[in-house]
């Protein structure tokens, strides 16, 4: 039910109630059973928050070791593994027990990660039969811990660069795997630095003094606990969170492997040494290989809403206790969220969190079809690819930003460890690193964009993409990419004809549509504009494409946003009438209005804002956030966070 506070409301307006139940049904969605499962875990395991700040290091990391391998048992570990290997065969559910677990301790989230999503996740898609028979059956039991190493010191997010080498010798039936100087050294590398068996190394493949590029290949690093002898693992030491993860650096010396070793869904090379693939083109053999690790961007963009979840859980609650100055002379304190600036900082986050929400629904349906499909759709699948990246992007952005406004929404109560916003803080920040620098992943969405994933796409690096741009009329890269389409569409069912963005409801979905489209069909043009005007100029294409990285980046977040609102408008549209269904539509206004108005300036210099309506938004804003405001506690129970994950005494009470 609502609550029973509606004094923040404008005056005559009755909020809708809010069927916390049904709402929370809708939210766990197919997963309801399998985010049950991993909230009764949390629950069971609730004292890892406490001990991740009593514990020493070297405990800890035990610690949430011992958890991970004890929620393996449970089966919530390897939801998306096969069946025959203790799995349950369903993609979908394993994205949803990851994003429910980020309720918890973030360490424990990380290990499980890096266990199944990363080390499990590259036997399962990029080895065959003989290394699922090998390790899967272990691996998803939690019997055999391994880890991923692709970064480098020296590259990072630039894998292709990647410097670790892997020679075949022919001769010997065997790679042999050495770390060709301090660049080439693998970093970061999480469960290396004390509980790994096993790694999978990302490597240049050289068959016959030919390389034929990255390629991966399983290499055994300990044995009974002990380094391997070619093998040096240096610990990482204290990060700025995640300290029950034990992250390392590995070097390789002369390490031999097996001809079996190397994961040969894509290539192989026979014993005497000829090198075999079923895709030629090396570019595109290697951004299909990348490809099938598509799962970890899905899996953190969601971690980052649930971050998101938690923080803003804290602060709503705590916003509904807390008491601050007199409204008025003996009327007493004033509850925090009454106030309009409270709710200016929390409210509009809170509608931002119920958007990413719907469209992390859509990305993890999308990675679903695309992994448990039977055929195998090229376009699908870099769709997946690009939605992924920017959905991941600006969900961890938000899970950053959000934990920080929270944290100050509840003030010196926020900076008391036992509180969580200082686990929150220090352990999610890194989300927007990994798996992918957030404006490097944001580039490949804007490149999606430009080439409208072509047949082509996997062959282009920036150059490339400058000169594909360049070779078409700016409105051909429009029409490729169908957004003008849709805007057209959109106009059509708003009145005022080209004054459309003057003349709509403030609150017609449609008019938010038509804006965030617009902005992204007028930022999409430019881009193609000013990448032909610099080469027409006779620039270079690599100096062009740098110049024009701002407009890139801002681009594919347009188009992101575009996205995520369109998930949101979906979502709502398809319930039945009843209060949940109007406090979504409040929310989803909320987003819209507040997304706008973010980027007004933006809007106003291209003609689609005059001042008057700029300010009629804002006003818009205020007056939506005191509509949400008696509804806002019912709005985060529904995330159904167990209530020992909230922890925080001083906020809750």
């Amino acid at each position: 039910m609502a609550s029973d506070d509606t004094s923040a409301a404008p005056s005559g307006y009755a909020p809708p109630v809010i069927d916390v139940e049904a709402l929370a049904a809708l939210l766990d969605g197919e997963y309801a059973g399998i985010r049950d499962l991993v909230r009764t875990n949390l629950a069971a395991h609730s004292s890892v928050l406490e001990e991740a700040e009593r514990l020493g290091t070297d405990e800890f990391r035990e610690r949430v070791r011992d958890i991970v391998v004890e929620m393996a048992g449970t089966g919530q570990t390897g939801m998306g593994f096969p069946a025959a290997y203790g799995g349950a065969d369903d993609v979908g559910a394993s994205v949803a027990a990851f994003e429910t677990l980020a309720f918890g301790d973030l360490s424990v989230l990380v290990k499980v990660g890096v266990q199944f999503g990363l080390f499990g996740g590259a036997i399962l898609h990029l080895g065959t039969g003989r290394h699922h028979d090998a390790y899967l059956p272990d691996l998803v039991a939690g019997r055999l811990l391994g880890c991923f190493a692709m970064t480098e010191t020296g590259h990072g997010s630039n894998v292709q660069a990647l410097g670790t080498v892997a020679r075949y010798d022919a001769e010997a039936q065997e790679f042999v795997v050495t770390t060709e100087g301090d660049a080439a050294r693998k970093d970061y590398i999480g469960n290396a630095a004390r509980h790994a068996e096993l790694a999978v190394v990302f490597a240049q493949l050289e068959v016959g003094g030919e390389s034929r590029g990255v390629h991966a290949l399983v290499v055994p690093v300990r044995s009974g606990g002990k380094v391997l002898p070619g093998i040096e693992i240096e610990d990482d030491g204290r990060k700025m969170g995640l300290n029950g993860v034990d992250n390392g650096r590995i070097r390789f010396d002369g390490v031999r492997v097996p001809r079996e070793a190397l994961l040969n869904r894509f290539a192989d090379v026979t014993p005497e040494g000829a090198y075999v693939s079923s895709i030629d083109n090396p570019d595109r053999r290697f951004f299909t290989m990348l490809g099938t690790l598509v799962q970890g961007r899905v899996c953190v963009g969601g971690a980052g809403v649930s971050v998101a979840k938690v923080a803003l859980t804290l602060a709503v609650k705590y916003g509904m206790r807390r008491r601050q100055f007199e409204a008025s002379p003996g009327a007493g304190e004033q509850l925090l969220l009454d106030y309009g600036l409270h709710q200016r900082r929390l409210l509009p986050l809170l509608a931002r969190t119920y958007a990413l929400h719907f469209a992390q629904d859509v990305v993890r349906g999308q990675l679903h079809e695309v992994f448990s499909g039977h055929e195998d759709d090229p376009q699908a699948r870099r769709r997946l690819e690009s939605r992924a990246a920017g959905t991941k992007a600006l969900g961890t952005w938000h899970a950053t930003r959000t934990v920080q406004e929270c944290r100050e929404a509840c003030g010196g109560a926020g900076y008391l460890a036992v509180n969580r916003f200082a686990a929150l803080k220090a352990d999610s920040d890194v989300f927007t690193t990994f798996e992918g620098d957030n404006h490097v992943l944001l580039q490949l969405v804007a490149k999606g964009l430009l080439t409208d994933h072509a047949s082509e796409f996997e062959d282009l690096d920036q150059l490339g993409v400058v000169r594909y741009v360049t070779g078409l009329a700016v409105e051909t890269v429009i029409e490729k990419a169908s957004v003008h389409k849709l805007l057209e569409r959109v106009r059509d069912l708003l009145p005022g004809g080209d004054e459309w963005d003057r003349e709509a409801g403030l609150l017609d979905s449609e008019y938010h549509l038509a804006m965030l489209r617009y902005r992204e069909e007028h930022m999409l043009a430019g881009l193609a504009r000013r990448l032909k005007r610099g080469v027409d100029r006779k620039g270079d294409p690599g100096t062009v494409f740098s110049q024009v990285q701002d407009h890139v980046i801002a681009l594919a977040h347009a188009h992101v946003e575009r996205l995520v609102l369109e998930a949101f408008v979906d979502a709502f549209r398809a319930l039945p009438d009843g209060g949940n269904k109007v406090a979504l539509e409040l929310l989803c206004d909320l987003f819209a209005l507040s997304t706008i108005e973010a980027d007004r300036a933006w809007f106003m210099e291209h003609g689609r804002l005059t001042v008057q309506r700029s300010k009629a938004i804002s006003r818009e804003v205020n007056d939506l956030c005191r509509k949400v405001r008696p509804l806002a506690v019912d709005l985060v129970d529904a995330w159904g966070i167990p209530s020992e994950m909230l922890r925080a005494p001083d906020l809750l009470g």
